[in-house]
């Protein structure tokens, strides 16, 4: 159904794939609460996490911005301003929502350095692609091969915790996880040649 792998040379001739939504840059308590009601009236979120980058041997940093994306809007959540309050670790475990991701273990793990949570209704695009013949598992391979686009990772060792995130940070942001999201949907609109037990984390 799918190429199974793709070169990565292949992928810089590729169209950069842009993120089409709104961006909506939540950074104080106020903007916290309309987002969450918004986001929990949703059934289904791509989901992704950015982490101020450490390059110093035996550093170990929290997340700094957890991402959740609708067709039309992602929510740009800044964790290190905000906090990991009980509402986001709420809709973090509602099993109802399902938040779709790629390679989310280590987003898990890094989000419950930061307050300990029991996750609900993570669904892992690792586990899932590998049933419609596709073998690679990274964001910009899966998506390249599904979609003929490139995700561009320029932004992707860049500081998530600056005092103000760049338009080019935020639209880094906003596309990973809405590309998630894009890629979920279509593989539900096809019959898996090979199924395999529901993805989740």
């Amino acid at each position: 159904m799918f190429q199974s792998t793709i070169d990565k040379d292949l992928i810089k001739d590729f169209p950069i794939e842009v993120f089409p939504g709104k961006i909506h840059l939540v950074d104080t308590a106020r903007k916290l609460k309309p987002c969450l009601e918004s986001l929990n009236k949703e059934t289904i979120l791509g989901f992704d996490t950015e982490t101020k980058p450490c390059f110093t041997k035996g550093c170990r940093t929290t997340v700094s911005l957890l991402q959740l994306s609708t067709q039309e809007d992602c929510y740009l959540i800044r964790l290190n301003k905000v906090g990991m309050t009980s509402e986001i670790i709420d809709l973090l475990s509602n099993e109802k929502i399902l938040k779709v991701g790629l390679s989310i273990h280590d987003d898990y793990i890094s989000l419950r350095r930061k307050e300990p949570f029991e996750q609900g209704g993570f669904v892992e695009l690792q586990k899932l692609c590998p049933g419609y013949g596709i073998k690679d598992s990274s964001l910009r391979k899966v998506y390249a091969i599904m979609f003929g686009k490139a995700i561009s990772k320029a932004q992707q060792l860049s500081n998530w915790e600056n005092a103000k995130l760049t338009a080019a940070q935020q639209a880094y942001a906003a596309l990973d996880a809405w590309a998630c999201l894009q890629i979920y949907n279509k593989l539900m609109t096809l019959p898996s040649p090979h199924p395999v037990k529901f993805a989740l984390l």
